[in-house]
């Protein structure tokens, strides 16, 4: 995916990425130093193989990077932070349901208030900042009330639009789980500051992203997740029947639109896009672990086991209104970019153990 027009270069202040050495943030980050920008890196290092993500940053841009090891519900630290920047993009978070089914107040602290952090450090220390935020699919609920048909490996949906086009943002929001609600209420607050303070702040609604630098879990980053395990030959668990449909995106084209919506915030501020790979990268996980095991050569081993809270037995995004406002191109195809992010993991092993939560 390309986008229409390079990241905003107007402010001399560095880009401040919190979450900069999670998955997505790690690769926005790389991207802003490679092209000249300065950028701080903000993260408290509490998720598995981030320190790996930013010494990898530092490795390849020395003095370019400052990394802030700081939590974004500590409000003083994020001010700090936030004074100075030029831009900010919003990706720390916790990010797991399971993880905010078992502590719905952590949940609440680290999504919810923690935005708030940022979104007020910004309103009164760098209000000219734009602001764009990392928000889930999750926003729109399970969506029970659509129906689905199984045909083969797949549910598909039996409305032909959405068919046709995935789910768009008209779609009404409906929180499910701690997690949801959280991320839902954050990305509600990013989209009101617009309109009450005047910030320049959107919100990017994403879908399943995927690639280099995810080192994922079971609960978050499950196309990483499905390639570790099956390169380590461990035993992958399906919940549900695995004919649930998912749209990934290649993070490369995910750095693109954060970019483009950097680039164009006067016209897209306090607008909410779902960001993921559209109908043409839906995949079922069945059909995806096919591709798995022909890419790394391995049997798999599949188990299953019951259906999860909140679990979408479909979900693709509408990219419409994205690809329209931010200038989206063409995206990476899924088969390849899940073949170049098996070569990857595969380097990664042979280079060091991969971290992985227990």
């Amino acid at each position: 995916m390309t986008s229409g027009g390079a990241a905003d270069a107007s402010g001399a202040g560095p880009v401040l990425v919190t979450g900069g050495a999670g998955f997505i943030g790690a690769n926005l980050a790389w991207r802003l130093a490679e092209s000249g920008r300065d950028v701080i890196v903000y993260d408290a290092l509490a998720r598995a193989g981030v320190r790996r993500n930013l010494d990898w940053l530092r490795g390849r841009h020395g003095n370019r990077v400052r990394f802030v090891e700081a939590d974004v519900r500590d409000a003083e630290r994020v001010t700090e932070a936030v004074k100075g920047a030029s831009a900010v993009f919003h990706f720390a978070a916790q990010v797991a349901v399971t993880t905010s089914l078992a502590d719905p107040m952590d949940d609440f602290a680290t999504n919810i208030a923690g935005t708030l952090n940022v979104l007020e450090a910004v309103r009164h220390h760098a209000p000219q900042a734009p602001v764009i935020f990392a928000s889930t699919n999750k926003v729109y609920g399970d969506l029970t009330d659509l129906d689905f048909a199984l045909e083969g490996d797949r549910y598909v949906p039996v409305d032909t639009d959405v068919r046709a086009h995935g789910i768009s943002e008209a779609r009404p929001l409906d929180f499910h789980t701690p997690y949801g609600v959280s991320k839902g209420a954050a990305d509600q607050y990013v989209l009101d500051y617009a309109r009450s303070y005047g910030l320049r702040s959107a919100v990017m609604r994403m879908s399943c992203i995927y690639g280099q630098r995810q080192m994922g879990t079971e609960d978050q980053g499950w196309v990483a997740h499905f390639l570790i395990s099956a390169l380590k030959g461990r035993p992958i668990t399906l919940y549900g029947d695995g004919c649930q449909v998912r749209d990934i995106l290649d993070v490369s084209d995910a750095v693109d639109a954060y970019l483009a919506a950097w680039a164009r915030i006067d016209e897209v501020k306090g607008r909410a896009f779902n960001l993921g790979g559209g109908p043409d990268n839906a995949v079922s996980l069945r059909v995806l672990l096919d591709h798995i095991a022909e890419v790394t050569g391995r049997t798999v081993d599949v188990r299953h086991d019951d259906w999860r809270a909140g679990d979408q037995r479909y979900f693709v995004a509408d990219t419409r209104a994205a690809e329209e406002a931010l200038g989206l191109k063409r995206r990476v195809d899924w088969r390849d970019g899940v073949a170049r992010l098996a070569e990857w993991l595969s380097a990664e092993h042979a280079a060091a153990p991969v971290e992985v939560a227990a």
